[in-house]
């Protein structure tokens, strides 16, 4: 079936949103927000309405929350909003002459607008090393919801990935009272989003909370245990076995770019956009995880997986494809809560940056800046709110730090 086509003109009538997450979510609440009254209608694969990810590894795997504090919209509010929830259903290709996109099951939606907020999936493991049915990814809240269930009902765990996730997860399970192995190949945690410094702080952080951290150790197999089929053996490179009740791998995005890429669109590490949202065609629009934007604090292109930006991206995104066009150039922000630490990343942090330490990082207080030129161009707050929004504030001002003073704690930054 193919619903009616709008009418064309500069004002669209219908705009159509690809994906169901906190992107999608906020594209939505904004286009209704800046007086939007056409038809809207959302296309997602997962049947809950948009929710933000961030609290999955945290407080909804702990048990400590439940899926109403983790909503974008509320069942009230997205009623509100009229919007027709096409869920649960795929998109499976946009025809970019007819101006239609085409679900899996053959429904047919002529746009106006369109907007591809598709996010990613876990990146899997490959199966010739996966050879057990008791391994979890951690990405949606349906998958949140199984994982936490086996936190709580088993006593040791497997996590694959050293990064966010993974290191989340592991923090999450020691809470439980569940035993931890983390299995990382690189030599060191999250190496690809922080510099040396900040890594041995996660790795000290995690071992003094009981998790038996493995660097460099590369994962051959994961085999049910011969004795117990029900339960997982990995097996590394050097011939180490570790046996647990069940696995979790965390080892990055695979991005829902295809159908994209199958349209034509220019895709690159992401859904090439601009500082607009706007896709290498102007009827297109795309935002969060799955988009590649040119940040004009960072002077360059780059792509973000976090809260902060599938959220304000979306928002410019929506009131871009209205006319509304304000760019989207927010100083990249980041943040994961382990144990009793907060730990915020803003702006540029090079892997080999040299770090101006003002505090105590071994006291789980401190903020790291990463001068450039004069100025902070990054910046890692350790359990240190006030002064990342302290740089932040200096940051969009472009000022001059002295950096005698960032490093003298006697002293406070103002």
């Amino acid at each position: 079936m193919t619903d009616a086509n709008s009418q064309d003109g500069a004002a669209p009538q219908t705009v159509v949103v690809i994906g169901g997450g906190q992107a999608a979510g906020w594209v939505l609440k904004t286009l209704r927000a800046e007086g939007f009254a056409g038809r809207l209608v959302m296309i997602a694969d997962e049947p809950h309405l948009p929710y933000e990810r961030p609290p999955l590894s945290k407080a909804v795997l702990a048990g400590d929350a439940h899926i109403e504090t983790v909503r974008v919209v509320h069942p009230e509010e997205f009623a509100s909003l009229n919007v027709e929830a096409w869920q649960p259903e795929r998109a499976a290709s946009i025809d970019r002459a007819r101006k239609v996109v085409r679900t899996e099951s053959g429904r047919e939606i002529a746009y106006d607008r369109l907007v591809i907020a598709t996010g990613g999936a876990s990146r899997k493991l490959p199966d010739s090393i996966v050879k057990t049915p008791n391994l979890h990814y951690l990405r949606t809240l349906d998958e949140a919801d199984a994982l936490g269930g086996k936190l709580r009902t088993n006593t040791r765990v497997l996590v694959i990935g050293g990064g966010w996730i993974g290191l989340e997860v592991a923090a999450t399970a020691r809470k439980l009272g569940v035993e931890a192995v983390v299995v990382e190949g690189a030599p060191r945690l999250c190496g690809r989003s922080v510099p040396q410094i900040v890594s041995d702080f996660l790795l000290d952080l995690h071992r003094g909370n009981g998790v038996d951290v493995r660097l460099g150790a590369s994962l051959m197999s994961l085999d049910p245990q011969p004795d117990d089929a029900s339960k997982v053996r990995a097996t590394l490179a050097d011939g180490t076995t570790i046996d647990a009740d069940f696995a979790v791998a965390g080892i990055g995005l695979a991005l829902n770019a295809s159908i994209a890429t199958d349209a034509g669109l220019a895709v690159d590490d992401g859904i090439v956009v601009d500082e607009f949202g706007m896709t290498s065609d102007p009827a297109i629009f795309a935002c969060g995880d799955v988009a590649n934007h040119h940040n004009a604090w960072l002077k360059r292109r780059v792509r973000l997986e976090s809260w902060a930006n599938a959220q304000n991206q979306a928002i410019a995104a929506a009131k871009a494809l209205l006319g509304v066009r304000a760019p989207y150039a927010e100083i990249p922000w980041f943040w994961s809560d382990q144990y009793d630490v907060n730990l915020q990343i803003l702006g540029e942090l090079p892997a080999d940056a040299r770090l101006v330490v003002r505090g105590d990082l071994a006291a789980k207080r401190a903020t790291l800046f990463f001068i450039g030129d004069g100025h902070v161009r990054g910046v890692i707050a350790v359990n240190n709110a006030r002064e990342l929004k302290l740089a932040r504030k200096w940051m969009n001002q472009g000022r001059t730090v002295d950096i005698e003073a960032l490093s003298d704690t006697t002293k406070a930054l103002a």
